[in-house]
């Protein structure tokens, strides 16, 4: 089992440089996440969601205010971030195997353990059996899987996940919502989840954090205090699920959704 890390977020703002002009996106955002917490982030197109995640991996440097991965300021990638994004992005010519093994590039372990991890992270996304398949032999759901296992087989502290289910059908995403659970359960590590969709949010997380844009700012933290697994159907799921929808998208508009 991977540690898990605190991560903290204190007093962050964020803006493009569109013709010339500083277009601010991210507005002092503060937000601490507990090691192993499972939080989910939803919010309206333009809110800045994905550009923090991207500022957290350290895709972006370009930032004011700090990010704290244990105590520690991030400064770049690093092993102990992983991401999954809503496209798959496998390499149309290596295998499953073979590009869950991207995920240990530099990651400084002999081919023996790089072996065993790989074997262990298929039998842990339930691809047994398609080790040597191309990603055209796939699913849309087995590939988000193998790049699930990719971003998790070095063993990161914190994995981020980008919309990863956004491009499912309903049937696959409350599928693969359900893998989730059990991996996040099993594995122990911190996560924290972008989606445009409510009840995702409400069955995934710990907390849902609901933002608002232009500039994208956190406007709200919901605890989720149900037990796992979750009841879909459930009238106290139902009330979580309104309360969010409530906080994203005001009375009015939470009635007519």
């Amino acid at each position: 089992m991977a540690h898990a890390a605190t991560l903290q977020i204190q007093q962050l703002s964020k803006q493009f440089d569109v013709g010339g002009t500083r277009l601010p996106v991210l507005e002092n955002i503060n937000l601490d996440v507990r090691p192993g917490e499972f939080v989910s982030i939803v919010g309206a197109s333009g809110c800045g969601k994905s550009t923090l995640l991207r500022l957290v991996i350290g895709l972006d440097t370009g930032y004011d205010g700090a990010i704290l991965l244990d105590g520690k300021r991030i400064a770049g990638t690093g092993l102990e971030r992983g991401i999954v994004f809503q496209e798959h992005r496998l390499l149309p010519w290596l295998t499953v195997r073979e590009n869950i093994a991207l995920g240990l590039v530099n990651a400084g372990v002999s081919e023996r353990e790089q072996r065993e991890a790989i074997r262990e992270h298929i039998v842990l996304v339930q691809l047994e059996g398609f080790e040597d398949a191309y990603p055209y032999q796939l699913s849309g759901g087995m590939s988000q899987r193998v790049a699930i296992a990719r971003a998790l087989v070095n063993r990161p502290e914190v994995l981020l996940l980008d919309e990863p289910l956004g491009a499912l059908d309903a049937l696959t995403r409350a599928h693969l919502q359900q893998e989730l659970q059990r991996i996040w359960l099993r594995e122990g590590i911190t996560m924290i989840l972008v989606t445009h969709d409510v009840e995702e949010a409400v069955f995934l997380g710990d907390r849902v954090v609901v933002m608002q844009p232009r500039p994208g700012r956190i406007k709200e933290i919901l605890d989720v205090p149900l037990a796992h697994p979750r009841e879909r159907g459930s009238a106290e799921f139902a009330a979580v699920k309104d309360a969010v929808l409530h906080s994203l998208l005001g009375e009015e508009a939470r009635q007519a959704a």
